[in-house]
């Protein structure tokens, strides 16, 4: 149990059987009245975020979330496969799990799952990945006269802004957090 006085970002709290992670906090002494800690928490399973007021020295459990390495393998329809790396079981996971990771996630990745109570709720591809670039226009000689960038399309369907030099068939490095371009690999 963690007292609300002591919310943190990126703590994880178990109201209701849900997990909740905190997004934001602030104490606040009003003029009149006790204290409170108001709160902003997102539910880590379905995304929705609520704000809740908490008095400083209400308890909540605090959720326990268990991490695991796990190997991408392919996808069957709407299911997509996991293989833990240190018992090789396999576990499928349905596309509204997976849906915002693997716009950045290919076959053989290594991503991170996070577990509560035992049901998987996240998967979270590395924070820089490797692409190859699938499609994307020609980039004319002498064209940067504004910085400019363009279109491309990446192995895994995902589309994102790259300079006007990067051609198909170009590997590049992405920061999955933002989904930016960072650099020619």
């Amino acid at each position: 149990m963690i007292s609300a006085g002591d919310f943190r970002k990126g703590m994880t709290i178990d109201i209701d059987g849900q997990v909740y992670t905190v997004v934001d906090f602030q104490h606040v002494k009003p003029g009149k009245g006790a204290a409170f800690v108001r709160t902003k928490i997102k539910n880590a399973v379905t995304g929705s975020v609520l704000e809740r007021t908490f008095s400083p020295s209400e308890r909540v459990p605090r959720a326990h979330v268990e991490t695991k390495e796990m190997q991408y393998l392919y996808n069957d329809g709407n299911l997509y496969y996991f293989m833990d790396t240190e018992t090789y079981e396999q576990i499928p996971l349905n596309r509204g799990q997976v849906e915002d990771a693997m716009t950045f996630i290919k076959e053989n990745m290594n991503v991170t799952i996070k577990f509560f109570k035992g049901e998987a709720f996240s998967v979270e591809p590395p924070f820089f990945v490797e692409l190859e670039v699938t499609e994307t226009e020609p980039g004319f000689k002498g064209d940067t006269a504004t910085g400019g960038s363009k279109p491309a399309t990446l192995e895994t369907g995902a589309t994102l802004n790259v300079p006007l030099f990067i051609n198909v068939g170009d590997v590049i490095r992405v920061d999955t957090r933002t989904g930016e371009y960072m650099e020619r690999a």
